[in-house]
């Protein structure tokens, strides 16, 4: 399998941007965090979370076939399937926990940290609740697709109140590393 060092390698050929370096990462540890609570493997999560958007910066127009494709060539078949279906209108089938794990955290996990941004404590006191109210407001983070959110949540068979809270609580515990 490929270890999470030999990600980082890969990803810092395609991608220098911060901010979606910074993202990899929140989704990276959420994903690592839920592999974790479902007594997954931690390892393969994380890679998974670290490199769904790898490609994004370099080939947006392709995104996600050119990292799909190098970690099929190294023989990660599982997770390039996962990170190919980490949107749902590309029509990739979701097989396993960690498709759907995937889908689940990406979108929401780069909302809480856009809910972090507005407040002048980041997300020290980021509660659920303000959260969900923000979801609401289509003005407020417009690129997230609310479909993707709780197409995933659905999937995941997780309740919406209880996923946003785990992802509070893993950002949290990162908030100095991730600058929130």
């Amino acid at each position: 399998m490929i270890t999470r060092a030999e990600a980082r390698e890969l990803l810092s050929t395609l991608t220098t941007n911060q901010s979606l370096l910074r993202h990899m990462r929140t989704i990276e540890l959420v994903m690592e965090a839920y592999a974790t609570k479902y007594s997954e493997n931690t390892d393969e999560w994380a890679v998974a979370g670290l490199l769904h958007d790898a490609d994004y910066e370099v080939y947006p127009e392709e995104h996600p076939k050119i990292i799909v494709e190098k970690l099929r060539e190294l023989g990660e078949e599982k997770i390039a399937h996962a990170i190919s279906a980490h949107y749902t209108k590309w029509g990739v089938s979701y097989d396993t926990l960690l498709d759907k794990a995937l889908l689940a955290c990406d979108e929401l996990t780069g909302f809480v940290v856009a809910c972090c941004q507005v407040r002048p404590d980041g997300i020290s006191s980021l509660e659920v609740k303000s959260v969900i109210k923000k979801l609401k407001d289509k003005g407020f983070a417009a690129k997230v697709d609310r479909e993707e959110v709780y197409k995933g949540v659905e999937l995941l068979g997780v309740d919406l109140h209880e996923h946003i809270a785990f992802i509070i609580d893993v950002l949290k515990s990162n908030k100095e590393e991730l600058g929130i």
